[in-house]
């Protein structure tokens, strides 16, 4: 109930109806290995064409999807992870390489999920946990127009939140303080 349709009745489609060689363009081949990726999101399969005899080599992945509060569906984008977060992150001392790996990061939780489908809201909840570690700042203003915050008490207790979270972390604050002692002992002439 409720799953997709498929044209043929109940049979879902057979991958490699639609996969053409590449070198001759026939519509058949044999896979001759398949090989899961480290991360398991994706399948190598390396194929052999009977019409032309060449090799080539396909990768499969599993569809991801985010339902958007229209209801509109379309398929889940790093590159919209990253436009959004992009936003909130201007004027911050933030890398592509780490909105690169936050957008990662992202994709992982939302996979994790083992939904075909995921809200456009699940996809914010999973930005926000890699941007407060990325940039606080920056998690602060995407927090408030993703969650909607409307007075000055919802930044305080972001804020008390973020506080309290660093008290919790001694580690943390223990390196801030060595790097400042060195920073003082490097500041000071020596004898």
């Amino acid at each position: 109930m409720g799953g997709p349709s498929h044209p043929e009745g109940d049979a879902p489609p057979r991958f490699g109806d639609d996969v053409h060689c590449p070198y001759c363009r026939h519509t058949d081949s044999r896979v001759v290995d398949s090989r899961t990726s480290d991360d398991g999101a994706s399948i190598r399969r390396r194929r052999l064409c009977p019409a032309c005899g060449r090799r080539f080599s396909t990768v499969e992945t599993t569809s991801l999807s985010v339902v958007k509060r229209s209801g509109v569906v379309e398929p889940f984008s790093r590159d919209k992870v990253v436009s959004g977060v992009r936003k909130a992150c201007q004027g911050r001392p933030v890398t592509d390489d780490s909105l690169a790996l936050l957008a990662q990061a992202v994709e992982e939780a939302v996979r994790a999920s083992g939904a075909a489908e995921i809200e456009a809201h699940d996809v914010g909840l999973a930005i926000l946990g890699p941007l407060r570690e990325l940039d606080e700042v920056a998690y602060l203003r995407f927090a408030s127009v993703y969650q909607d915050f409307a007075s000055l008490v919802d930044f305080e207790d972001a804020i008390a939140a973020l506080r309290i979270d660093h008290a919790d972390r001694p580690e943390r604050a223990s390196d801030a303080r060595a790097g400042e002692a060195a920073d003082t002992a490097t500041d000071q002439p020596r004898d």
